[in-house]
């Protein structure tokens, strides 16, 4: 009798074990079982996408709901794709957008020429001068696009390019650079307000934009968020 319910046991421990590597398996679980994590520890880290790219579709809604939105890139590219589409429109208005590119009119040796080294150690196509001439036709596109509308404001930053960081009210995508890597393949971690690793992500917003310029091509607009 003994050895029939240990057979029964084992097998119902193996079929748990079976069905719990399914579910780790399939990316919503998998989002559920960091959920529960990050309320234990205070984190506020929802998902982890494997690259940044891979966000975009979720952050159209998350922006589709925005008080205010804080955006601060190393290029800006994601600002002239389909997420950022309805802002430029007109069919989103949030009482303010922050948005902060580097200053592609720095002196040489600047952190932007210092990332271009970087991506060059890996991307034999990426030549110098190049991430400076994407970030001033990124500056340009917005410039034309949300020149009318005076609740976006556009700055620019001289600081170590260490992360990308797109913030709403109640959540906030946080992406790392990597040396070794474009930010478009770096992992992307949504999180959401309250909890450390959002404060982390408006920390990071709020100190550059402080040390930052106003872009001469925009005019700035009072009131928002800091």
């Amino acid at each position: 009798m003994n050895a029939f319910l240990l057979g029964i046991l084992s097998s119902l421990i193996t079929s748990a074990l079976l069905l719990t590597l399914s579910l780790l398996r399939a990316s919503r679980p998998l989002w559920w079982l960091t959920s529960a994590c990050s309320w234990f520890t205070g984190t506020g880290l929802r998902r982890v996408y494997r690259r940044q790219s891979a966000a975009e579709q979720n952050m159209s809604q998350d922006l589709a709901r925005a008080r205010w939105i804080k955006v601060m890139a190393g290029r800006g590219n994601i600002l002239t794709r389909e997420a950022f589409a309805p802002l430029w429109s007109g069919d989103l208005s949030p009482a303010s957008v922050q948005i902060l590119l580097p200053d592609p009119d720095t002196s040489h040796n600047s952190w932007l020429d210092r990332r271009s080294e970087d991506v060059a150690r890996f991307d034999p196509g990426f030549t110098p001068g190049l991430l400076r001439s994407q970030v001033r036709s990124n500056i340009n596109y917005l410039a034309q696009a949300a020149g009318a509308q005076r609740n976006i404001r556009l700055h620019n930053y001289n600081l170590p390019h260490t992360c990308r960081v797109i913030a709403t009210d109640k959540v906030a995508y946080l992406t790392f650079y990597s040396d070794n890597t474009h930010g478009r393949n770096s992992p992307c971690l949504y999180v959401r307000a309250p909890g450390l690793l959002y404060t982390i992500a408006l920390q990071q917003f709020d100190t550059a934009w402080m040390n930052s310029t106003i872009t001469p091509t925009t005019t700035p607009s009072a009131g928002g968020p800091s």
